[in-house]
């Protein structure tokens, strides 16, 4: 049996940011992942098939964050800015400039005037019920969907203002040589300072007692130690109680498991097409403003697939197509082959092109859905009406024995981003410490 003075379970960025802070401080660490690799929802393919640095999950820093700068500094990685025109497509049109939602400055009067917080849609329910607001509840909704991945039905309004009201227009940056470097530098560190991360571990039962935590793996491996961080993927405590990759705790924590249940996860499939060539660079959009769509970072359309990117300022051949919320969930029992076809077809009516010719021009392709992918099971966290009170709960260990870290327990401008993973796991370890 190995022992330790603290067992990390999962080895996504909040587990090892978590790992790398301890060992650094002379504890001994064991970090126990699931999966055949590191990293969570940070996954880098590398000159694999086509695919040069192309990121299956987290792909953007997004602006200037102080735990991530630090850690990219610490291990001399470098990034650049990503950045480029936004195009809209709807109704055989491209439009650069949208201009502003009718009806968008009354609803930040009402959201203004909200004394107490409702679900999303309660609240465009209440306060703009009439069929001449329908254009404005799809907008927001829409957009609840496409970037806080959330369920309208259960994302807090309380959380839209605040976030519409602390848009950050910093630059946003990609890691040159992939996110899964940052990774790679906290595994090597932790290594280094005599930590041990073990792949394939996926476990299955917790039992404990207030200074004593015994773990078994599905393969029957046994870990014992004094404290245990939970770094497992918010999706995870919230599956069916029969999904791959639920823990048995014993005795039970049926206070925190009932926090965990009212938190926000969001879903989501991204899709990686690589063509033979950057096709929609050429596309003469001359009828509308004069220019074509050479410079064009983010897309966006009404398509089953309806937000696309490209690698600016690198003129690559790849799109990734982007795919959430509850209509992640519906696609989300698609085989990846329906949802490449899907995605294809997207593109394909963009651009006027034939869905078998544009297939043609397909060198490879990937789809991450990561809604129905074991020991995930969604994207990352949003708020509920029940968040902060959630929170409050879980910040607070069991007996100083079980912990909880993830993106999901952060709250503040960087929430859902891999920022949040590590400040949450920097928290915990301090707090350990």
């Amino acid at each position: 049996m190995e022992n330790t003075d603290v067992l990390i379970i999962g080895a996504g960025a909040a587990g090892l940011m978590a790992a790398y802070t301890l060992s650094k401080a002379g504890k001994k660490v064991v970090v126990l992942e699931a999966c055949n690799r590191t990293g969570g929802r940070i996954h880098t393919l590398h000159n694999t098939s086509f695919f040069n640095h192309a990121e299956l999950g987290a792909e953007f820093v997004h602006g200037d964050l102080p735990v991530t700068s630090s850690l990219l500094k610490k291990a001399g990685l470098t990034y650049h800015a990503a950045s480029g025109q936004m195009w809209h497509y709807s109704n055989g049109q491209f439009k650069q400039d949208q201009n502003m939602t009718e009806g968008w400055d009354e609803l930040i009067e009402q959201l203004h005037k909200l004394e107490h917080d409702l679900s999303l849609n309660e609240f465009l329910k209440q306060y703009f019920p009439d069929d001449s607001h329908q254009k404005l509840c799809e907008s927001v909704r829409r957009y609840a969907a496409g970037y806080d991945t959330a369920d309208p039905e259960k994302l807090s309004a309380f959380a839209m203002r605040d976030e519409w009201e602390s848009e950050d227009d910093s630059a946003q940056y990609r890691i040159d040589n992939g996110y899964c470097s940052l990774i790679d530098y906290l595994s090597k560190e932790i290594k280094h300072s005599d930590g041990q991360i073990f792949l394939n571990a996926a476990v299955d039962q917790v039992t404990w007692k207030p200074g004593k935590v015994n773990v078994i793996t599905t393969d029957g491996d046994a870990y014992e130690a004094k404290k245990v961080i939970f770094a497992i993927p918010l999706g995870v405590w919230q599956a069916s109680p029969k999904a791959k990759g639920k823990i048995t705790i014993q005795p039970e924590i049926p206070s925190h498991f009932a926090a965990l249940q009212k938190l926000g996860f969001g879903a989501i499939i991204k899709v990686l097409l690589q063509f033979d060539e950057a096709f929609w660079e050429h596309v003469d959009v001359s009828a509308f403003h004069g220019e074509k769509l050479g410079d064009t970072m983010f897309l966006f359309s009404d398509e089953k697939i309806p937000t696309w990117w490209t690698q600016l300022p690198q003129h690559s051949s790849l799109l990734t197509g982007w795919l959430g919320g509850p209509a992640a969930v519906k696609l989300s029992g698609y085989t990846n082959q329906q949802i490449m076809h899907e995605a294809v077809a997207s593109i394909a009516h963009i651009f006027n092109y034939d869905v078998e010719v544009l297939k043609e021009k397909l060198l490879t392709w990937h789809v991450a859905n990561w809604t129905a992918e074991p020991y995930v099971y969604g994207s990352y966290a949003y708020d509920t009406v029940h968040t902060t009170e959630s929170l409050e709960l879980l910040n607070k260990p069991v007996d100083g024995t079980l912990f909880f870290a993830g993106e999901f327990m952060y709250q503040g401008p960087s929430m859902g981003t891999v920022e949040a993973a590590l400040t949450s796991g920097l928290k915990v370890a301090e707090q350990m410490i």
